[in-house]
C-alpha cells in the first residue's frame, strides 16, 4: 500500500515546542532514564482494515527527518534558552522507528513506544498527528474546502480580536491534516493581528514567522514521581525546570496530581519565580478563583501573573473566561482542535501518555496522571489508587 506523500512528515520541527524544551531538560538531567508510552483511544474510534500497516509505513519514513541548517538558525534566533549543546544534539537526532510498536486487532489499534526518554519524548505528538490524518484519509472523509477553512478560521480569530484576548494555536496532535493546519495558520497570521501570538508547533511557527509557544507537559511531573515519589513530584519538577531554564519558560502546568495538591507545593518562591500557570482540566472559572486566591494568600498581586487556558476551548468558553477574569488576573488562551480540526468530520478523541518510567538508577515504575477531571486520569487502577492514598486525594 503506497501512501500519499503528505503522510510522511516533512520536518523534524513538526512537533509541539514543549517536547523540545523538555528534551533539553532530559538530556541535561536524566540522560540514562527510559520511558514507555501508550496510545489511548478515548473516543472508541473504529480503525479500518490496513490502518496499522499504513501507520507503520508513515512511522518508518520519519527516520529520514533531520534538523536543517535553516531550522537550527530559526531556533538560535528565536529561542535563546535552548543552549548550543542541545541544538547541536538536535542536529544529530534521528527518529528510530524501532522504538514504536504498532498492532491492529480487528478495528482496534495498539501503539506503544519504549526507549531512552531523551529519544522517545519526541514521538507522542507526530504519532497522534499521523494517526489522525490517516484515520480521515482511510475512512474517505470529506472536509470543508480550503476557502471555507480559511474563512471559518478568519471568523474565529476576528472574534478573538474583538474580545481583546491573546490566542496561541495548540492543535498539532489532533489536527485533521497537515494541509488544514497550514490553512489555519495562514488565516490566523493574516487576520489575527493583536490577538494571534504564536503556535505550539515549531515548524508552523517558522513557516508563518510567529513565536513557538510552550513549556512542559504532564510527563515531566509523571517522571519526577517515578524518580522521587508522588509527594516530591511537583516540587522537584518545578525545581529542575528552574535549574534548566533559569527563569525563562515560566508557565507551570498544575494538574498532573490535581490542582489542590499542586498549590500546596507551589509555595511563595515558586509562585514568584514562575510567570503563571496553565489550566488543562476541570472547571475553568473555579480554577481561576483558586489561582487568584492562592496568589492573594501569598501577598502576590494576581494581575502580575498569567493563566494560560488550554482545555477544549471554543469562542463561547473563551468569552466566558475572559469576562470572568477581567481586571483580576492576566489571561491567555491556547486553542487546539477547534482551530485545526473543525472542518466537518468529528474530531478524534485520542491521547498518547507516558505509562511507566525507569530512572537511570531505579526500576520500571508505573506513572499516573490525576487530572482535575476524573475522566482524564491515566494509569492503572492500582497505581491511581496508590497515588490518591499517598497524596490524600479523596
Amino acid at each position: 500500500m503506497q501512501l500519499h506523500p503528505t503522510f510522511s512528515l516533512t520536518s523534524l520541527l513538526d512537533n509541539d515546542f514543549y517536547k523540545f524544551t523538555m528534551q533539553q531538560g532530559v538530556v541535561k538531567l536524566f540522560p540514562g532514564a527510559k520511558a514507555r508510552y501508550a496510545f489511548i483511544n478515548r473516543g472508541k474510534h473504529v480503525f479500518p482494515p490496513g490502518f496499522s500497516k499504513a501507520l507503520r509505513e508513515s512511522v518508518n519514513e520519519m527516520a529520514s527527518l533531520k534538523l536543517s541548517r535553516e531550522e537550527k538558525l530559526f531556533l538560535q534566533d528565536n529561542c535563546p534558552y535552548l543552549d548550543p549543546v542541545y541544538l547541536d544534539f538536535l542536529e544529530g537526532y534521528r527518529f528510530n522507528p524501532e522504538e514504536v510498536h504498532i498492532e491492529q486487532h480487528g478495528d482496534q489499534l495498539e501503539v506503544h513506544v519504549e526507549g531512552l526518554w531523551y529519544r522517545t519524548i519526541l514521538w507522542e505528538v507526530p504519532l497522534m498527528a499521523l494517526i489522525s490524518e490517516l484515520f480521515y484519509k482511510l475512512h474517505h472523509a470529506v472536509r470543508l474546502s480550503d476557502a471555507e477553512v480559511i474563512a471559518l478560521t478568519r471568523k474565529k480569530i476576528e472574534g478573538y480580536v474583538r474580545l481583546g484576548v491573546t490566542v496561541a494555536e495548540f492543535g498539532t496532535r489532533r489536527r485533521y491534516a497537515y494541509d488544514v493546519h497550514r490553512l489555519a495558520l495562514k488565516a490566523l497570521k493574516d487576520h489575527g493581528q493583536g490577538a494571534f501570538i504564536g503556535s505550539s508547533n515549531v515548524h508552523m511557527a517558522m513557516l508563518y514567522q510567529t513565536k513557538p509557544i510552550g513549556t512542559h507537559a504532564h510527563e515531566w511531573f509523571m517522571f519526577h514521581a517515578a524518580r522521587y515519589g508522588f509527594k516530591m513530584a511537583n516540587a522537584m519538577g518545578l525545581q529542575h525546570w528552574v535549574e534548566v531554564f533559569r527563569g525563562d519558560l515560566g508557565i507551570a502546568l498544575s494538574d498532573t496530581y490535581t490542582t489542590e495538591v499542586f498549590f500546596k507545593q507551589f509555595d511563595k518562591m515558586y509562585s514568584k519565580l514562575f510567570d503563571g500557570v496553565r489550566h488543562d482540566s476541570g472547571d475553568a472559572l473555579q480554577f481561576a478563583d483558586k489561582v487568584i486566591n492562592h496568589y492573594h494568600s501569598l501577598g502576590i498581586d494576581p494581575k502580575t501573573k498569567t493563566i494560560i487556558f488550554s482545555d477544549g476551548l471554543n469562542y463561547d468558553k473563551v468569552a466566558r473566561i475572559a469576562a470572568y477574569c477581567q481586571d483580576k488576573i492576566g489571561i491567555s488562551f491556547g486553542i487546539g482542535t477547534n482551530l485545526t480540526n473543525d472542518v466537518g468530520p468529528e474530531p478524534m478523541n485520542i491521547v498518547i501518555k507516558m505509562t511507566a518510567a525507569h530512572p537511570q538508577d531505579g526500576e520500571w515504575t508505573e506513572v499516573v496522571k490525576l487530572s482535575d477531571e476524573p475522566g482524564k486520569h491515566t494509569g492503572t487502577e492500582q497505581a491511581i489508587n496508590l497515588a490518591k492514598t499517598i497524596l490524600n486525594i479523596h
